[in-house]
Formats: C-alpha cells, sequence, structure tokens
C-alpha cells in the first residue's frame, strides 16, 4: 500500500512553508516572523486553544463557510488531499523535518551546551546569568530576536573546555564563517590576551598543523595508489560491467587461487627450498643435459633440482655428518638445522595455515553472499543511488555505465523469474527428464573412470614387461599418454554434459549452473580417486627399489602441463573457431556464452593436483600460478573477443560462496587425505629423499623427539609438546570439532542475523500500517473539530461552561470506530481521567 501525501500549495500556506536551509539569508530572515506568527497564533487563540492543534483561519471569507482545503478529497488516483492543519502537523514530525531555520539549529545547540554543563559539573562562569534552561527555544513566543540567542549559545560555549567547544562546534550545521564567529566570540579576554602575546606560538601550531596535514595528504596518496595497484582492478570492473557478476565470479575465483597458492609457496621457499639450494648436496651420478622436452615431461635434468622431492638430503645441513641415526660430528658448533624434520613440520605448517585460510575466507563469503537485505525498491535504489559522483574520467564514466545497465538487466531477470505453479503432469514430465538427464551423466561418468583405470592398468604393465618397472630416458614421452586421455575425457564430458543440459530446459540459469557443477565436480573428483590409487597403490609396489616419490612429482606436473595445453585447446577451438564458423559460415551474429560452470571446475582440478603434488614437487605452486596468470589473460582476451554476455542474465550473488565451499570440501579435503596416508602409512624411497633411512615419513618426528629426551632437561618440554599435543589424537580430533564448531555456529550466527532481519521488516511494515492509521484518525478528528465550530463559538458566548459539556464533545471526538470493531483510540483512551477543561481532549486523544 503506497501512501502519498500531497501538499498544496495555496497562498495562506507559502508563509508557513519553512525555507530551504541552504538559503541562508532567507533563513536568517524567516526566523523572526516564524516566531511572530506563533505568538500571535497563542495570543488569539486565548489558553484554552494554545494547547490543541488547530489550523489557520482564512485572511477572507465568513467564519462559518468551510473552506475548500479542510475537506478529504479522493482525487482519480486515490491520492488523499488533507487539510491544512493535519498537513502542518506532519511536516512538524521529526522524519519530515529536513532542514531547519538558522535561528532553531542555533537554540537547539544551546540547550545542549547546557546539558553538557550540567554533566560536567562545571561552576558558572557568572555569578548570575539569565538562564533559558526550563525553556524550549524554538517555540517560546517571549524570544524574538536571534541576536539574544547567539549572545546565550557564546556564553554556554565559554564554560566548556577546548574540546568540548571543538566538538559542539564541527557538529552544528552552519558555514565556516559563523562557527570561526561563534569561536571567535566564545574566546575570554585572557584566552585572547594570550593569543596577542604569543605570536610565535601561532607560527609554530601553523608549522605543526601543516606537517600533520602534509603527513595526512601524503598517507592518503600512498593508499589510492596501493588500492590502484590491486591485481587486474579495471579488467575486473570491465568484465563485471560488459558481462555480469556471474561470468565476474570465475575472474575472482581465480584470483583468490591465486592468493591461496602464494600463501602456500612462501613457508615452502624460506624453510625448504631456499635453505636446501643453500647448502647444495653431491650428486651421485652426472646430470642430464637439458633438450627441451622437459617443460612437457618434467623429466630430465629438472629431476635433479629443488623441483622435486629426491634432491633433499636426509642430514643436518649445517653439520651434514650428523643423521637421523644419532651420529654425531666432531668439533661441531651452532644449532644443527635437521632437513627431514624441516620438510615434514614445513609441510604440516602450510596445509595448516592453508586451512585456517580456507576455513575463515569460506565463512566471511558465507557472510557477505547470504546477507538478508530488503528487496522492495532495491531496482529504484540501483537506479538512483548507484552513480559514483566522484568519476570524472570518460572512460570510467562508460564503465560505470555498463555495470549499472548491467546490474538492472540481472535484477529485472531475476524478477521476472518469478513464475505461477505449473500442472502435475507439467512437474511429473521434468522430473521424469532430470532423472534421465542424471542417468545418463552418471552412466558416462562411470564409463569415464573405467576407461582410465583399464589404460592406467594397461600402462602399468607395459612398463614393467619393458625396463621391469624403471623408465628410461627415452620412453618419458610415452608416459604423456596418461595424462593425454585424462585431460581429453576431462574435455570432452562436460561438452555432453552441456548437450543433455540443452534437453532438460531449466527455467533458472542459476539451477542450471549449480547442476552443471554437480555433474562436472563428480567426474573431477573419481578421476583424481582413481589416479590416486594409481599412484600410492601401484607405482608405489612396482617403482619399491627406485625414487618414486620424483616420480609421482614428475606425474602431476605433466597432468597440470597437459591440462594447462588442453584449456588453451578449448580456447582456441571452443570459442575463436565457433565464433568464426558462426560469422562467416552460418551468417549469425550469435557468439558462444561463457561456461561457468566447466571453466571453475577446471580450475579447482587444477588446484586439487597442486595439493596432491606439493610434498613431492615443493615447486609446484610456482607452477600454478604461472598457469593461473597466463590462463587469466588468455580467458580474458577470448571473452572480449569471441563470447558475448549470456542471453538470459542473472544475479551471481551466492556463486563466490558456492565455490569456496567446493575448493575446501572436495577438493582440500581430499588432497589431505591422500598426502595424510603417503605420509603415515607409505614406506618413503630408500633410495633418495629425506625419510630414505625410515619406515614412515611420520618417523621423523619420533627419532628427533628420541633425540631431545637425551638432550637433557633444558628442551623436556618439546618432548611433552610432541606427545600431548602432535601425536595425542585426542588433541587432533578436539581441533578438528572446534573447526567444525566455528563453522556451525557462523552457519546459525547467519541464520539467526536472516530471522532476525525478517522481525524487523515485519515490525517496520507494522510500523507504517500504524501511521497510516494514525494520520487518518488525525485527519477525521479535524474534520469534526470543523463541523463542531459554530457550536463552539455559542458555547464560549454562554458563560457556566460545565464540566460535563467538554466531555460530551470530546467524547463525540474520540469516539470513531463504533460499527467496525475495537479501535486503538478506544484502548489507549480506556481509564484516563479528565482534569480541566483543557487537558481533557488531550487525556482522551493522546495522539492530539
Amino acid at each position: 500500500m503506497a501512501f502519498i501525501l500531497k501538499v498544496p500549495e495555496t497562498p495562506e500556506d507559502w508563509g508557513s512553508q519553512e525555507p530551504s536551509p541552504y538559503d541562508e539569508e532567507e533563513v536568517h530572515h524567516s526566523f523572526r516572523q516564524l516566531i511572530q506568527e506563533q505568538s500571535r497564533w497563542v495570543g488569539a487563540s486565548g489558553p484554552e486553544e494554545a494547547l490543541e492543534l488547530r489550523e489557520r483561519e482564512p485572511t477572507t471569507g465568513t467564519s462559518d463557510t468551510p473552506d475548500r482545503d479542510h475537506q478529504s478529497v479522493v482525487e482519480p488516483r486515490d491520492i488523499p488531499t488533507y487539510s491544512a492543519a493535519t498537513l502542518r502537523v506532519l511536516a512538524s514530525m521529526p522524519s519530515r523535518t529536513i532542514g531547519r531555520s538558522r535561528g532553531a539549529i542555533i537554540s537547539q545547540y544551546y540547550n545542549r551546551t547546557v546539558r553538557l554543563r550540567r554533566r560536567s559539573h562545571r561552576p558558572p562562569l557568572q555569578a548570575a546569568r539569565p538562564s533559558l534552561r526550563a525553556h524550549d527555544l524554538e517555540l517560546d513566543p517571549t524570544v524574538c530576536r536571534e541576536e539574544e540567542k547567539h549572545s546565550l549559545l557564546v556564553r554556554e560555549l565559554q564554560g566548556l573546555t577546548g574540546a568540548q567547544q571543538d566538538h559542539m562546534l564541527r557538529g552544528m550545521p552552519l558555514s565556516l564563517a559563523e562557527k570561526r564567529g561563534l569561536r571567535e566570540a566564545s574566546r575570554t579576554p585572557v584566552e585572547k590576551r594570550r593569543g596577542q602575546q604569543g605570536r610565535c606560538g601561532v607560527c609554530c601550531n601553523w608549522l605543526k598543523f601543516s606537517c600533520v596535514l602534509a603527513w595526512h595528504n601524503l598517507g592518503l596518496a600512498l593508499l589510492s595508489g596501493l588500492h590502484s595497484l590491486t591485481p587486474w582492478r579495471y579488467a575486473l570492473k570491465r568484465i563485471g560491467g560488459q558481462f555480469g557478476s556471474s561470468v565476474l565470479s570465475y575472474f575472482l575465483f581465480l584470483k583468490t587461487l591465486m592468493a591461496f597458492n602464494a600463501l602456500l609457496l612462501l613457508p615452502l621457499l624460506t624453510f625448504i627450498v631456499g635453505v636446501q639450494a643453500a647448502f647444495p648436496p653431491g650428486l651421485p651420478h652426472p646430470v642430464p643435459a637439458c633438450t627441451g622436452l622437459e617443460l612437457l615431461t618434467g623429466g630430465g635434468c629438472f629431476t635433479h633440482t629443488v623441483m622435486y622431492y629426491g634432491y633433499y638430503s636426509n642430514t643436518s645441513l649445517n653439520q651434514p655428518c650428523l643423521t637421523l641415526e644419532g651420529s654425531q660430528c666432531p668439533g661441531a658448533s651452532g644449532l644443527p638445522y635437521n632437513m627431514p624434520l624441516a620438510y615434514l613440520f614445513t609441510m604440516g605448517v602450510s596445509f595448516f595455515i592453508s586451512c585456517i585460510t580456507l576455513v575463515y575466507s569460506m565463512s566471511r563469503s558465507f557472510g557477505e553472499s547470504y546477507r538478508v537485505g530488503s528487496t522492495l525498491g532495491v531496482h529504484a535504489i540501483t537506479v538512483f543511488c548507484s552513480w559514483d559522483y566522484k568519476v570524472t574520467q570518460g572512460w570510467s564514466s562508460c564503465l560505470q555505465q555498463d555495470n549499472l545497465r548491467t546490474q538492472l538487466k540481472e535484477l529485472l531477470a531475476e524478477w521476472q523469474l518469478r513464475r505461477g505453479p505449473r500442472s502435475v503432469c507439467g512437474r511429473l514430465r521434468r522430473v521424469a527428464l532430470h532423472c534421465l538427464t542424471w542417468l545418463l551423466c552418471l552412466g558416462t561418468t562411470v564409463g569415464c573412470a573405467v576407461a582410465i583405470y583399464t589404460f592406467s592398468e594397461h600402462m602399468l604393465q607395459q612398463m614393467t614387461s619393458a625396463t621391469g618397472g624403471e623408465v628410461a630416458a627415452g620412453q618419458e614421452v610415452a608416459l604423456l599418454s596418461l595424462p593425454l586421455v585424462v585431460s581429453l575425457i576431462n574435455l570432452a564430458a562436460p561438452y555432453l554434459y552441456r548437450g543433455l543440459a540443452v534437453l532438460e530446459q531449466h527455467e533458472s540459469p542459476v539451477q542450471e549452473v549449480y547442476v552443471a557443477v554437480c555433474r562436472n565436480l563428480i567426474l573431477k573428483m573419481v578421476v583424481l580417486g582413481i589416479l590416486c590409487y594409481h599412484w600410492l597403490g601401484r607405482r608405489v609396489g612396482v617403482l619399491r627399489d627406485q625414487c618414486w616419490e620424483d616420480f609421482v612429482g614428475q606425474e602431476l606436473y605433466r597432468f597440470m602441463v597437459m591440462d594447462f595445453i588442453f584449456l588453451l585447446l578449448d580456447t582456441l577451438f571452443g570459442e575463436l573457431v565457433w565464433r568464426l564458423v558462426c560469422e562467416k559460415k552460418l551468417k549469425r551474429p550469435r557468439k558462444p556464452e561463457f561456461d561457468i560452470a566447466r571453466n571453475v571446475l577446471d580450475l579447482i582440478y587444477g588446484q586439487t593436483l597442486t595439493w596432491l603434488g606439493v610434498l613431492f614437487s615443493p615447486l609446484l605452486p610456482v607452477m600454478q600460478m604461472l598457469k593461473l596468470l597466463f590462463l587469466f589473460y588468455i580467458k580474458k582476451a577470448s571473452l572480449m573477443a569471441n563470447c558475448q554476455a549470456p542471453r538470459r542474465p542473472w544475479l551471481a550473488s551466492h556463486m563466490s560462496t558456492v565455490f569456496i565451499t567446493l575448493l575446501c570440501f572436495p577438493s582440500f579435503l581430499g588432497a589431505a587425505v591422500f598426502l595424510c596416508y603417503a605420509v603415515w602409512q607409505v614406506k618413503p624411497s630408500s633410495m633418495c629423499g629425506p625419510f630414505q633411512t625410515l619406515d614412515t615419513m611420520y618417523e621423523a618426528g619420533k627419532v628427533w623427539v628420541r633425540r631431545l629426551e637425551q638432550a637433557g632437561h633444558r628442551v623436556s618440554w618439546l618432548p611433552w609438546v610432541y606427545h600431548y599435543l602432535l601425536e595425542n589424537t585426542f588433541f587432533i580430533f578436539l581441533v578438528s570439532a572446534m573447526l567444525l564448531a566455528v563453522i556451525y555456529l557462523n552457519i546459525q550466527v547467519v541464520k539467526g542475523q536472516r530471522k532476525v532481519i525478517c522481525l524487523l521488516k515485519e515490525q517496520i511494515s507494522n510500523e507504517g500500517e500504524d501511521k497510516i492509521f494514525l494520520i487518518n484518525k488525525l485527519h477525521s478528528v479535524y474534520e469534526r473539530q470543523e463541523r463542531n465550530r459554530p457550536n463552539d463559538s455559542v458555547e464560549e458566548a454562554c458563560p457556566g461552561r460545565t464540566q460535563s459539556g467538554v466531555l460530551h464533545r470530546v467524547s463525540s471526538v474520540c469516539k470513531t470506530n463504533d460499527h467496525g470493531g475495537s479501535s486503538p483510540w478506544r484502548r489507549w483512551g480506556h481509564g484516563s481521567g479528565v482534569h480541566g477543561d483543557a487537558e481533557g481532549p488531550r487525556e482522551h486523544c493522546p495522539q492530539l
């Protein structure tokens, strides 16, 4: 229900309207007129009518002729026109008092200074000062001069401290010249003499404030410069303006993955790669020369570098003779750097930091995305309140226009999706079609998994029969066959899923994207599960007498390289060639759309490969960051040249949260389980690596604890920490339970906030209905007053007014709903007494 208040612009109302607060000269001259007008009303209407709200009498015409403005006229659009008295009351409401006169502002801040001085318990500066604390200067008819208010405000400001004066003057809605005048007038003679005597102090203060202001401006300039140096800032704005928030969510997710890889790489470079590069180990045999094929296979000259697990030594770097078995170096001094222990703990800390960051990002994204807001009026807010008036450059203005246009398309598309319910037959037909499509997609996934498993077993048998499990230098190219098959399946299966999704004809593009994400996610997870079994279950048994960790690291490197190559081919043939065919051969201006689900799952697949291989190749995050960097610019160029905006725009408000959640639970959790199994259960290679003499990688921590126990009482607390915190399963379960509890509490807090916001919205709606009800009642009361004025004039002319007559008139005013049930006016007036002739209407009708 829209309530529109139309104020009639008549000549008699022009004098009662308050001028704009921006025209200060007009405000200054109208304040005295306002006070005199209120004084005339109070003097003319008498003491009884002074407490009631009445409209002004017309300047011309008889008293018994009702004015046309006092009647409620319903216009063609059902917009009621209220009387002038009702409009004056409504205009004086706090929500409609936008601007006030300067005299009213001065009087209000005078009252504030009085209350502030009461709280501060400061003694008055003068013994006998006239006080107007009990009066409201905005409505007192005895105060007619603004100069008096100005002088009173100056006196009250003199009684405040310097900080209180500054705080009060800053909050006044006055011009700077008037504030300077008030500050100068509020200075005491002693302060003025000190100011005249301390010219040097003024210069020093000016110099100090100039330096502070210069540093402040320099800081703001540096902050704006850092903000402008944000990676891909302009590119992301351009993508969001042209293609909407759905396509933008892909590039934002790619940027998030860059940050996660940088955070993972930092401790690895500091404590493992950098330290081992400073103390290089001796190589047992000559390193093969680089042929260029290593960029695809990851072998060759890359094998004996810090890129792979086998290069790292199992001794203390600064004391090479100190090993895990406990052999000591004669005459060694300094703290030894135990490389096996550093390798194990650095990997654990890096994954723990990544886990905390993922959980925090997921909870924060969940709170931001599912924040409940009012959808009423969101289109008007976007149109009238979204423009940034600080934009001055032409390209920024065009970019902002594109962004606003895309936002409006998404909002309108989301509003148009609300359709009526379908018939029962239509629902059954759609359910059957969805079930059939899901069966075909799951069957395709199972077929792809069987094909990958069969091909991996075939490759393993060929390698075992040919070379006994050892990889020859000329057979490294043949190792690319398995990554080639897997990447080909990852490229072809999503296109099949997309073709089946066309048959489903989803009503909402959001639902279509979510379904595609689920199908691609199932395919990726099944493929990665089979590959993990192939690496740790089959390859370890075949390569038991070799450095199988290097082989797994190289295999993961090959998978990343092949995945990047197929992404480039997909961008070339799937977007560029299809656009050329549509434009040149088919003569259609239609371009392909950007497939968000497939591209996002490709990113999650690549990041999962990185987490799986970081234990066997510590520099694999570097490869992932380079891949993401190239992928961003390639995808951006292809998007601008070959793709079009979605034909059905949709608002991707929750997509970032969904992507972070998928990255955390299926991807990171699966990689963590894989690495924990490799650390706790799989026997390391006896030929290479920092754990070559141990049964498991985890045993390096136990050896270190035994050495600490033999070292003495100075480090006895470290074995206790290891036994009771790291080795104790209860502590690990406790930390896991706390993480899950934090996630659960965040979800519950967001749900509680949503419920509270819904209740507050309902309360605001009820308040609006109450205001409309009260305004209608107020208007009806004024109409009845207008009809009873001839009788009131007769009663005032007759002496001996009785209290019963007043009660009869009040009851006739307050009784409004005799035929429509219980009224709020009856409930509010029930039980209230009447005290005197002037207080009767106010007691029975508190709304007046």
